[in-house]
């Protein structure tokens, strides 16, 4: 007689595109049924990625939460329902998901309970601070790179004991195969070189590290563009940064697009300027795409980026530096290129959704054979 599938639950802040919804998803549903039956949790509205789980027959609970008033109510909720699935493991990403679902995988009695952990937070000291306190109540913590990794053993005095790396991942196939948009779209003149960016439009990001860089690159170069990709609560102070730096006619504001692979195709190279990181899902998907990066080194590019190789790191804050990477991949198209196809062979060896998948399940079979064995 089969055994019946191991009941997982995952959960999530929230579930709005994003880098750590997509993956999530990715995991969830390429899960083999037949050995695991999964159920995603979210404190947040129903979102984009809970449609496209449900889309995929993956059952999906949102909590709606709103801010830390909801916590109270979301805790009770997520333990009843955790009481009413009985998963063997529970797996939560992200700050707020981790922290409640920790205590209410605990309150439920679910027997493991691991966390996932996306970036190494240096703006919000007391994340590090509850999750080392908390930290009690977790089997293990899964940390998105080796940088993030170090910084919570480090800076935060997590377990290493309890730490297990498992990148990021990029469908391949559909970065290679993008067709390039029509870039006059966002104001772009016909045959200009797109330098892109995208992400939230936030302190973490840099942009406006990426805005001080910029003048330097567009006065060598009149035909180099920038275009940045997303939306966010820093917008409106960065469009009068760069009105400021007279970047009006160089620097175009696309807002949040949801097709990633076609925009990567138009550009000759993508520039991530962070702060700071975990494993940033945008340089994955430039690598796949087969173009050359100019990344601030912070966790998660390092394990990405080989400077000399397949790309350019450059300190963060520092827009001299920046501008001179830049204007390294501008002025040398031929080694540019060279970088971008050695990217997308390493992506195609080490960064498949299937490596992400195999990665955790191989987590989840070795958590419970432990069990078993005790």
């Amino acid at each position: 007689m089969s055994q019946p599938p191991h009941r997982i639950a995952f959960g999530i802040t929230e579930l709005d595109p994003g880098g750590a919804e997509r993956m999530l998803t990715e995991l969830v549903s390429r899960l083999d049924r037949s050995e695991w039956e999964p159920h995603v949790f979210c404190l947040g509205p129903d979102a984009h990625y809970a449609r496209v789980l449900r889309d995929r027959q993956v059952p999906v609970t949102c909590f709606s939460a709103r801010g830390v008033k909801s916590a109270p109510r979301v805790l009770w909720q997520w333990t009843r329902e955790l009481r009413r699935f009985r998963p063997t493991i529970l797996y939560a990403w992200l700050f707020h998901a981790n922290l409640l679902g920790r205590i209410a995988g605990r309150l439920a009695g679910v027997p493991h309970i691991l966390a996932g952990i996306r970036v190494a937070e240096r703006r919000h000291t007391w994340h590090g601070q509850l999750d080392r306190w908390t930290n009690g109540l977790v089997d293990r913590n899964v940390c998105v790179s080796r940088g993030v990794a170090d910084f919570m053993e480090q800076s935060v005095g997590l377990d290493p004991r309890k730490t297990t790396v498992i990148p990021n991942a990029v469908d391949l196939e559909t970065f290679q195969q993008a067709s390039p948009v029509d870039v006059t779209e966002f104001g772009i003149p016909s045959g200009s070189r797109v330098l892109i960016t995208i992400g939230r439009l936030e302190y973490q990001k840099g942009i406006d590290v990426l805005l001080d860089a910029a003048p330097a690159v567009v006065s060598r170069f009149t035909d180099v563009h920038f275009l940045i990709v997303g939306d966010g609560p820093d917008r409106v102070a960065l469009e009068r940064q760069a009105e400021r730096a007279g970047l009006i006619s160089r620097v175009h504001w696309a807002g949040f697009q949801s097709d990633v692979p076609r925009l990567m195709a138009s550009s000759v190279g993508l520039v991530l300027p962070s702060r700071w990181e975990g494993m940033p899902n945008v340089v994955l998907e430039a690598m796949a795409a087969g173009k050359p990066v100019v990344a601030t080194e912070v966790e998660g590019t390092r394990e990405l980026i080989r400077p000399g190789i397949n790309g350019w790191l450059v300190p963060p804050s520092n827009p001299q530096s920046l501008a001179e990477g830049l204007i390294s991949l501008v002025s040398d198209p031929t080694r540019a290129a060279t970088f971008g196809l050695r990217s997308q062979s390493t992506v195609g060896e080490e960064f498949t959704i299937d490596n992400l998948v195999q990665n955790h399940v191989n987590l989840f079979r070795e958590i419970l054979a432990r069990a078993s064995s005790r």
